[in-house]
């Protein structure tokens, strides 16, 4: 135990600091980092912050944030310790926020406008998670603001299809009602705020 400690400490060593974060404290040892060298808090942080300057309207400001979060992930978190039931669960969880972050990041840029610039990355989004409703109504949306309406329409389409096809269910009211209202050619589908 006390080798591999040792090579712990090495491994964690940050350069211009003397004192190892491991510590030993009875009766065994302590990982002791501070508030800013742990992914996972500041991810949490950085998404508290973007979810209060979307809700406040600021949306450019939101954007960079939730970009600031997504930046913090480098790959699948814990790969080869997922056989645990508790790491899995909390992989799910992590996984989760990510996604939820992915999502907000969308809002943000759509309500800038940039509709354009997130059809490509949607319909990356939507291959990657064919259930997440949410990115199925965010492409729609970004499609029709792109004057593709046929296009809208058809990823609506395809959204069903697969809901019925793999799950027996039909979509979630929010893509009902925006299929609804894109085939009224609702107005109000365009609403966006300045950059």
């Amino acid at each position: 135990m006390h080798v591999y400690i040792s090579q712990l400490r090495r491994f964690l060593a940050r350069p211009g600091v003397a004192e190892s974060p491991i510590v030993t404290k009875a009766p065994g040892y302590l990982l002791d980092v501070g508030p800013g060298e742990i992914d996972l808090a500041l991810f949490r942080d950085r998404m508290r912050t973007g979810r209060a300057q979307l809700a406040a309207a600021r949306h450019a400001e939101a954007v960079r944030t939730f970009e600031a979060a997504l930046r913090l992930w480098r790959g699948p978190a814990l790969v080869g310790l997922r056989e645990s039931p508790a790491i899995n669960t909390f992989v799910i969880w992590l996984e989760e926020a990510r996604l939820e972050c992915v999502e907000l990041m969308v809002e943000a840029n759509l309500a800038l406008g940039r509709h354009r610039d997130m059809v490509g990355f949607l319909f990356q989004q939507v291959a990657e998670h064919p259930f997440r409703e949410a990115f199925h109504r965010q492409l729609m949306l970004a499609l029709y603001r792109s004057e593709r309406q046929a296009d809208a329409l058809k990823a609506y389409a395809a959204a069903r299809h697969t809901l019925n096809r793999e799950l027996g269910l039909e979509p979630c009211r929010a893509l009902r009602d925006l299929h609804r209202a894109i085939l009224a050619a609702d107005d109000r589908l365009y609403h966006t705020v300045a950059a």
